[in-house]
């Protein structure tokens, strides 16, 4: 089971509207950057195919894909950084970035003492253990905590019991 929380739904809409990228991005946006239409099908080939995979790959290994040169692979990885962020982080940015997460709790004081505040948003938590645990209403408690705070929420359920949920909800 994984729980995840965002910010409010406008603050996601504005960031695509402004143009930002979400998500890989195929290795063909490279042509419209100056790489030729016959050097990304020799990347997509050589199972490079999107733009971050390019950007992470060593010099080395590109220039080990036949007819793609060292002076070649040098404005392949120029133009694949243009389309990917890979700057260097200020310890400033970074406590920024962090001092945006959030703590939900889980409905337990001891818990959520337990976890340093609760479960973080922006990640990916899983839960597992033993049957009948708690790891279901745990999760009921982060969804409907998600809810009542007009926030995001994407959670996936496995089994076809829903009042566990509507329990919850009616707690809050």
């Amino acid at each position: 089971m994984a729980v995840q929380a965002a910010p409010p739904q406008q603050q996601q809409l504005q960031q695509v509207e402004e143009g930002e990228h979400v998500g890989p991005q195929p290795v063909s946006k490279l042509e419209s950057h100056g790489i030729s239409a016959n050097d990304v099908k020799k990347l997509s080939e050589a199972g490079y195919h999107t733009v971050e995979s390019i950007s992470y790959a060593p010099k080395k290994a590109l220039v080990l894909i036949k007819g793609i040169s060292e002076a070649k692979v040098d404005k392949i990885q120029s133009e694949a950084a243009k389309l990917v962020p890979m700057g260097f982080t200020t310890a400033t940015e970074f406590h920024q970035r962090r001092s945006e997460i959030i703590q939900l709790t889980t409905g337990s004081k001891e818990f959520d003492k337990l976890l340093g505040g609760g479960v973080e948003t922006g990640s990916i938590t899983e839960v597992f253990g033993e049957f009948r645990t708690g790891k279901t209403q745990l999760c009921h408690t982060l969804a409907v905590t998600c809810q009542v705070k007009d926030y995001t929420l994407v959670y996936i359920h496995t089994h076809e019991r829903d009042y566990v949920c509507c329990t919850v909800a009616d707690r809050h």
